[in-house]
């Protein structure tokens, strides 16, 4: 299932720096989330392995069922939103797995995502969103006017866009080293790419072409990618948002959902 992956230079130098004893692998098949046996079985390339657990009186009744997996004590790795590359600091030491699904993707998109993986495995910060708004999670679910798993997906954006102010200024100081500039660009080729299908976001919302839970995931990836928002997602990209993080999201997402009810 899983195979040691060789890294290119620029990403080792960020390995280097940033999460020195991270061991990366490929993955066999797609995963969301790995099976439980498949998650165990990392036991026989690490040292140990240590699950995230949470309070369930954290998750509101309705919570999907993954996110209840994953606060219990089961071993979880990977969540739905992740997206082709995965880390984790639930093993010792900690690992990042590539997904199959990479395949075909331009091999320069492919080493800024394991760069970033670096990065933020680098942070001290929650693995997952459930850790960044614990007991506060009920507040966000009770703001967000949607159904259990679109407020989970709004969550996990919030906590990527949050994420994203911080790897973000990493990201833009590659270009000023040149063991590392091709990251940059791909940051920053990345970030262009997206530029107009997020200032469409609002249109596309409003004619029912996108919902906005999908809105919010877009527009929370392309912050660190540091590429202008329209409101209502402009709002997040601030230094507000970096320093006061999920009591900072409640607020927003109250006065946001306030005023798409109206």
């Amino acid at each position: 299932m899983f195979e040691a992956r060789d890294l290119s230079r620029p990403v080792e130098v960020v390995r280097d720096e940033h999460a020195p004893d991270a061991l990366v692998f490929d993955c066999e098949r797609d995963f969301e989330t790995l099976p439980p046996a498949v998650a165990e079985d990392l036991g026989l390339v690490v040292n140990t392995l240590e699950p995230a657990s949470y309070p369930a009186a954290w998750l509101p009744e309705d919570a999907p069922t993954l996110l209840s997996r994953y606060a219990s004590s089961d071993l979880t790795i990977g969540m739905p939103g992740d997206g082709s590359v995965v880390w984790t600091r639930q093993t010792d030491p900690p690992i990042v797995l590539v997904k199959p699904r990479v395949e075909g993707s331009p091999e320069s998109f492919v080493d800024f995502l394991l760069a970033e993986a670096f990065v933020e495995l680098g942070l001290d910060t929650p693995e997952h969103f459930i850790g960044f708004f614990e007991d506060e999670y009920a507040d966000l679910d009770q703001a967000v006017d949607l159904d259990p798993n679109s407020t989970y997906q709004i969550a996990a954006a919030l906590y990527d866009g949050w994420t994203g102010l911080q790897t973000r200024e990493v990201f833009a100081e590659w270009h000023e080293h040149s063991d590392r500039a091709e990251l940059g660009d791909a940051w920053q080729d990345a970030g262009t790419r997206l530029e107009d299908r997020v200032a469409g976001l609002p249109r596309a919302v409003a004619r029912g072409e996108t919902d906005f839970a999908d809105a919010t995931e877009l527009a929370c990836a392309s912050i660190k990618h540091a590429i202008e928002l329209p409101a209502p997602f402009a709002a997040l990209d601030t230094s507000a948002y970096r320093d006061h993080g999920p009591e900072y999201a409640i607020r927003w997402a109250e006065k946001t959902f306030d005023a798409l009810a109206e």
